[in-house]
């Protein structure tokens, strides 16, 4: 059985971790990636989240969900694997310097050349506009938070082994150390997960955020767990 999800500790940046309410930023919907910014955005899940939940990361698909999404590597760390079968859901082929379609004012440089601080900025300067980046398409109020809580500082280079660190801990929310010992069968995991990346499908098959600000699922349920079974067999 899926771990019952962990009630909020606090809102962030505009997002509300519970209840059903749900407004997309202007002008949104129909862009690649969805950013909540300002916004409050869904978080519609019953019971309770994570005691280190942060807000969700969310797409919206420019696409119908694919049968077969780019398969993970073949080999190698089984939480590499992972991270690239999310990336493959949220990214695309720009992967680490992935920015939100929706963007109209992009930053100066591509993200992995930039510090942290400087998206930052880059944020406060833009305001309006949809801010998802990087290979897990982290929005501003889930970056600022996974900052925090991974020790980084504004000096901080975007690089790749920092996203993946900063989405290991997402993972983490997730629950994959319980599925890794058994604690947490893959369906339960998948929703969970689910819950975090809008581009990946829940049980019915769709977003957990199908809807909202053009959301949907970009792969298929049953491609997302033979690919999850492929990695943990």
């Amino acid at each position: 059985m899926p771990p019952s999800l962990v009630r909020p500790l606090l809102l962030v940046a505009g997002l509300a971790l519970c209840g059903p309410a749900a407004r997309a930023e202007p002008g949104l919907r129909g862009s690649l990636f969805v950013d909540s910014g300002a916004r409050r955005a869904l978080w519609d899940a019953p019971g309770r989240l994570p005691d280190s939940a942060v807000p969700p990361v969310r797409r919206a698909a420019l696409a119908a969900p694919m049968a077969h999404p780019a398969a993970p590597p073949s080999g190698g760390d089984p939480r590499a694997r992972l991270r690239a079968l999310i990336a493959s859901a949220e990214a695309g082929k720009a992967g680490y310097d992935a920015v939100q379609h929706g963007a109209r004012r992009k930053p100066p440089a591509p993200p992995t050349r930039m510090t942290i601080g400087q998206i930052l900025d880059w944020i406060a300067r833009t305001p309006g506009q949809p801010h998802a980046i990087g290979r897990y398409q982290f929005i501003p109020p889930t970056l600022r938070l996974l900052v925090k809580r991974a020790g980084f500082t504004r000096e901080t280079r975007f690089s790749p082994a920092v996203q993946d660190s900063l989405a290991d801990l997402l993972l983490m929310d997730a629950g994959l150390a319980r599925f890794e010992t058994g604690r947490l069968d893959p369906h339960g995991f998948m929703d969970n997960l689910a819950r975090i990346w809008a581009g990946l499908p829940t049980r019915s098959g769709r977003s957990h955020y199908h809807g909202v600000a053009g959301n949907r699922a970009t792969i298929s349920r049953a491609s997302f767990e033979r690919e999850l079974r492929a990695i943990y067999r």
